[in-house]
């Protein structure tokens, strides 16, 4: 299913327009999830999750901003539940434009550690991956260790990674400016520009196929990425795994960072019950497993047995400052990636 695309000038006409042609329902035994993650795997959370409870998940999905405008636009007749997105940026703004709504559940605080967790108790971390540095093996013979690395200028001309419009981009730069403060980071990121093989270009599994394909030698990428290339064949990598190594940066101060995908209960919700047992039932050890065996991530609860493909990655210090820290740095971390030529 597809969400509206087409401007309107009026929020109430919006909502009446959206709930007019909306399969969602708001009757008991329902719940209406809003989702911006794409991946066929998440389809067995949600049928397990229907097989468990009786429950029926009516589903909307489209791109984050497109589902935040539409629940914004909706308003107090808003049909969503749940909001699932990825990054903690997005989960951010969409409690800043208050979408979501605060609950209290004893499972989420137990299971899932501080770090990953809304201090409001409006948004939940689900899954990880963790931003690291690969290289080419062969040529690469004293790969960067930390974040700050990426500025030596021994590195010139070698390193791929996204631009700055990216979200993966902001937020490790955001992560980066709650550590280091943000003029140091302005100098690493200006440095890191001057180190670029290429103009930044394509998602984190094209950073990789350039170090295959000799364009760069270091590439930063999420971990599962790489891991979905182990799993299971993915053109231009699949075939040259042999030549990557790999550094979880940082681990011998802060750690390395962590990307979340994660989700909340929406402002509105009618089946607040439904979406709270939702969100339980993502923290439940078999929801977690099937983050780490369906899509290559690594499980938000400590403890959780790692699939094949991310048990090679390996196990590693993660960086576990304040998700809501980061969120709140991603303004400063966009005008400073601007400011020193990041495209």
């Amino acid at each position: 299913m597809s969400t509206s695309r087409s401007p309107l000038a009026c929020a109430g006409l919006a909502a009446a327009l959206l709930l007019a042609s909306s399969p969602l329902a708001l009757a008991n035994g329902e719940l209406n999830l809003y989702s911006s993650r794409h991946y066929d795997t998440d389809e067995r959370l949600y049928s397990d999750f229907e097989e468990m409870t009786g429950i029926t998940i009516n589903r909307i999905e489209g791109n984050a901003d497109e589902l935040l405008t539409r629940m914004q636009a909706e308003g107090e007749n808003s049909p969503a539940d749940i909001l699932l997105t990825v990054d903690t940026s997005r989960l951010e703004r969409a409690k800043d434009m208050g979408l979501l709504q605060s609950i209290d559940s004893p499972v989420l605080n137990a299971r899932l550690p501080d770090y990953v967790r809304d201090d409001d108790g409006q948004w939940y971390g689900f899954s990880q991956r963790a931003r690291i540095l690969f290289y080419d093996k062969n040529d690469v013979s004293e790969p960067p260790r930390t974040y700050q690395d990426l500025a030596d200028p021994k590195y010139k001309g070698q390193i791929c990674i996204r631009s700055s419009s990216n979200v993966y981009t902001q937020t490790i730069t955001a992560a980066l400016i709650e550590h280091l403060g943000a003029d140091a980071v302005k100098e690493w990121a200006e440095a890191v520009v001057g180190n670029f093989a290429r103009d930044p270009q394509g998602g984190d599994t094209d950073q990789l196929r350039g170090i295959v394909s000799g364009e760069c030698d270091i590439a930063m990428s999420n971990t599962y990425y790489f891991g979905r290339a182990i799993r299971k064949d993915v053109d231009g990598v699949s075939d040259s795994l042999d030549m990557f190594g790999w550094t979880f940066p940082n681990q011998d101060t802060f750690g390395a960072h962590m990307n979340l995908s994660g989700g909340g209960v929406a402002a509105h919700a009618p089946n607040k019950d439904n979406a709270i047992r939702f969100l339980e039932y993502l923290a439940s050890d078999q929801a977690q497993e099937y983050f780490s065996a369906g899509n290559d991530e690594y499980p938000a609860v400590p403890g959780v047995g790692l699939s094949p493909s991310v048990a090679r990655l390996g196990f590693f210090k993660p960086d576990d400052v304040d998700a809501s820290a980061i969120a709140g740095n991603i303004a400063d971390a966009q005008k400073l990636l601007n400011e020193v030529g990041w495209k």
